[in-house]
């Protein structure tokens, strides 16, 4: 009767198992480190750089305790573990020095990080301990307000640009075009003409609608953005706004930084372990530019670092095709790319398609008809500095769509498009609420949090144990079993640990102990009733299970409805509660009864049950 089947235990040792070896990992602590990222577009950190980095410290004679890289998205990164921080320290400055020839323009970004002591083995098997949240760790938490009236003034300034442009290409006149707000206005002198621009602008320019009106003696046609171009642009700003600053904070090294979304047009960063708030900002903020330019052929190729430079020009020294000397008047400027896509040439050969919008088109038109076979450039300026992305030969005559072929592998094209797309922030942005969480009060925190869980389980199964005797102790059992299982899942989904977590996890073990409260009850009142131990045993469970189920999915509901409709700590809260409800119905039951049927359904003659005090009614 209150057997189980071998493949039951077999699930709960296999249960067990994975709950040791995946919570294992947040008990090992963390060793100082440092990381060494790109400082530069064209410069890319792989697995060979670790050889760089190993030959400079051992030519300080710097120990170190293990040399890693590892892949984020795009970007490459190097990370060296230490025994203690004044090597962290002396390493950096040795790093900067050996892999930065010219201080003044550094190729390699060298930060303070830590890494996890997690043995070997266990990394082996993908076995890392939790993240900690800001207010564990400390660090910098910003809230940005993307200015989503200057994305649509910029995208509004093109679509005039491509207007005013069109027309003039098909020579269709006009009597002028203004702007009104988010409306374009187009005048005409006579409906033929009307007609004729309206038909143009349609068929070029889909993302417009268009209405006929008059204006006094003057006709005119009223051009709006579609309500899901307007909606579309906002996103895609957002979006790019999201990419580029998780370009950038790779210069913090921040290694487990927070960048998301939050309602239309704001943005959380998150920077763990920051506490240069200053560098921070500037890091975040900086604006980034892409041009267009190209190469002054008066310079002879292999001289231009010697060569006089003429009037007009000017040297670049890094970069793809660096040195190159480029003339300073750009053919466009990154404004006018509104895509980049990495693809591939008529040979099948990896290449970057560019789009740029209608002013653009025309622009690159003009500039490339007569210097077909002569090179031109794109280059990236950030921080006042110019790095070469590229240099290409024009092929053809260029329009508002073009490729740059030649890139040698589908990765630099990915590269190449990215930094076309995410070179600079979409639309400025404006930090409206700013806080600073030092790591002594991170660690305050962690302490409160790790007592408050263990007082809490401690007087919890003090309580079971005296009141219900061994059952109380199956269910202390299955409590730690709980919450074993829900730190693990937390470690292997690699979560975000925060204090909200951390009281979710208290609020956890009330819940998963409310469970066995039940089943020792509904096996009390079998027995008060008069039903044999056994019996009981199976009955109690069985019965029990009903009221268990009912009570953990309406918490459960609720727990996802915290999850979808909330933001920040409250889904922190939440993601943790939701779990641990699953671990809980689990532990409770399952494994709960599995110690239970261990213990005693292998005794055919059972004459009592150890539960406590059965209070009966004749008593």
């Amino acid at each position: 009767m209150n057997r189980y089947p071998l493949w039951k235990y077999i699930l709960i040792v296999i249960a067990l198992l994975f709950g040791v070896l995946y919570t294992l990992p947040n008990f090992f602590g963390e060793s100082p480190a440092v990381q060494i990222s790109s400082a530069k577009a064209t410069v890319k950190v792989d697995a060979g750089a670790t050889a760089l980095v190993q030959q400079a410290l051992q030519k300080a004679g710097i120990r170190q305790q293990g040399v890693f890289f590892e892949t984020i998205g795009t970007q490459g990164s190097v990370r060296v573990r230490f025994a203690d921080t004044d090597t962290q320290f002396k390493a950096k400055g040795v790093l900067e020095k050996e892999l930065n020839p010219d201080p003044a323009d550094p190729t390699y970004l060298v930060a303070f990080n830590l890494l996890p002591n997690t043995p070997a083995w266990l990394q082996s098997l993908h076995a890392f301990p939790m993240y900690l949240g800001l207010d564990l760790r400390g660090g910098v938490h910003f809230l940005m307000q993307v200015d989503t009236k200057a994305v649509m003034n910029k995208r509004l300034q093109g679509l005039q640009t491509s207007v005013r442009s069109l027309l003039v290409d098909k020579k269709v006149r006009y009597a002028g075009i203004s702007r009104n707000g988010n409306v374009i206005d187009i005048k005409f002198r006579d409906p033929e003409t009307r007609a004729a621009a309206k038909e143009i602008l349609a068929s070029q320019l889909s993302e417009l609608v268009l209405n006929e009106a008059a204006d006094g003696a003057d006709l005119k046609l009223v051009a709006t953005l579609q309500p899901q171009a307007l909606k579309q642009t906002v996103e895609d700003a957002v979006q790019q706004n999201i990419t580029t600053l998780s370009k950038r904070v790779n210069e913090l090294g921040v290694a487990e930084p927070l960048i998301q979304r939050q309602g239309a047009d704001r943005i959380v960063v998150q920077l763990p372990g920051v506490q240069d708030v200053s560098r921070a900002k500037d890091i975040i903020g900086r604006t980034a530019t892409l041009e267009v330019r190209l190469v002054d052929e008066s310079v002879t190729r292999g001289t231009e670092e010697t060569a006089a430079i003429p009037f007009g020009s000017e040297l670049f020294k890094v970069g793809k095709g660096a040195p190159v000397v480029l003339y300073k008047d750009p053919i466009i400027t990154g404004d006018y790319i509104s895509n980049a896509s990495a693809s591939f040439d008529q040979n099948q050969q990896p290449a970057v398609g560019i789009d740029l919008n209608g002013d653009g088109g025309r622009r690159m038109r003009e500039a490339t008809r007569n210097k077909i076979g002569k090179a031109m450039a794109i280059v990236l300026f950030e921080k006042g500095k110019g790095e070469v992305l590229t240099v290409a030969t024009i092929r053809d005559e260029l329009g508002a769509r073009f490729q740059i072929t030649g890139m040698g592998s589908a990765e630099a094209a990915n590269d190449l498009s990215l930094l076309l797309r995410a070179g600079s922030l979409a639309a400025p942005m404006e930090i409206i609420e700013e806080r600073t969480i030092g790591p002594q009060l991170g660690a305050e925190n962690i302490k409160k949090g790790f007592n408050s869980t263990l007082y809490g389980f401690a007087a919890i199964a003090i309580f079971m144990v005296i009141y219900y005797q061994l059952f109380g102790f199956f269910s202390v059992f299955a409590l730690a079993v709980n919450l074993m299982l829900l730190i693990s899942l937390l470690s292997v989904l690699q979560a975000t640990l925060t204090l909200p977590g951390i009281a979710a996890i208290a609020f956890t073990l009330g819940m998963a102990i409310d469970a066995n409260v039940l089943i020792n009850e509904r096996i009390r009142e079998e027995l008060r009733s008069g039903s044999s131990p056994q019996a009981a045993i199976a009955t109690g469970f069985d019965r029990a299970w009903a009221t268990i189920l009912d009570s953990n999915v309406t918490t459960l509901i609720a727990g996802l409805a915290l999850l979808i409709f909330g933001s920040g700590p409250i889904r922190g809260f939440a993601v943790v509660h939701t779990m641990g409800i699953l671990t809980s119905i689990f532990s409770s039951v399952f494994v709960s009864r599995g110690v239970a049927n261990l213990w005693y359904g292998r005794k055919k003659k059972l004459t009592g049950l150890s539960i406590g005090q059965i209070w009966k009614p004749n008593a």
